[in-house]
């Protein structure tokens, strides 16, 4: 009897610009980046830019979730404190922005 193997593979996600792009990001770019994380990792589709975190079921967990899936997408390292101390998507992504992305 022979056996099949099947290897699922999962799409890869809609927030995940090219490499070359990241640089070229807008502040704004990163805002809708952050907005589609926010909302696959609190399972919340109708989460904006001025949506809180916390407000939205955010803990601990989550925010590891979404600073993994930020670095994935841009390649540069977000420490998860940031995600604490600037809870919106906007707030986060002119930190991130500014800090990582031209910095």
């Amino acid at each position: 009897m022979s056996e099949t193997t099947t290897t699922l593979t999962a799409p890869a996600p809609a927030y995940a610009p090219t490499p070359t792009a990241v640089t070229a990001m807008s502040a704004g770019a990163v805002t809708e980046l952050l907005v589609g994380i926010y909302r696959e990792a609190l399972g919340a589709p109708g989460l904006d830019e001025q949506s809180d975190f916390y407000e939205n079921g955010g803990d601990s967990l989550t925010a590891f979730q979404v600073t993994a899936r930020l670095q994935d997408a841009l390649g540069v390292d977000v420490p998860v404190a940031l995600v604490f101390a600037y809870p919106t998507p906007a707030d986060l992504a002119d930190v991130v922005h500014t800090d990582l992305i031209e910095g």
